[in-house]
């Protein structure tokens, strides 16, 4: 089971997340991205897919059209674990 991140190491791993925003109450992380079109979002969301179920850890997502909104946290832990920092430089890096 992941712990939750104290806030010198959330703030420490976030200062290496370009683009990730910190909700207010320190929870979730979450971050926008856009695309050409659909399908590149698309693919880009069922390559998220693929890890997340590697890492047994979901995003909440939103999608429309070319617009691929996520949020991430570890709800188990009522907040930000590992789990959440290793998906969002996954994201990140799959995003470029």
């Amino acid at each position: 089971m992941s712990k939750k991140l104290t806030d010198g190491v959330l703030m420490q791993n976030l200062s290496g997340l370009e683009g990730w925003k910190l909700n207010d109450d320190k929870t979730a992380i979450s971050r926008s991205f856009k695309f050409a079109d659909f399908n590149a979002a698309f693919g880009f969301m069922t390559r998220i897919a693929l890890k997340a179920e590697q890492l047994d850890h979901h995003p909440d997502w939103h999608n429309v059209y070319n617009t691929v909104d996520i949020t991430l946290s570890t709800h188990d832990v009522g907040g930000l674990s590992d789990k959440d920092i290793v998906m969002a430089r996954f994201v990140s890096a799959l995003a470029g």
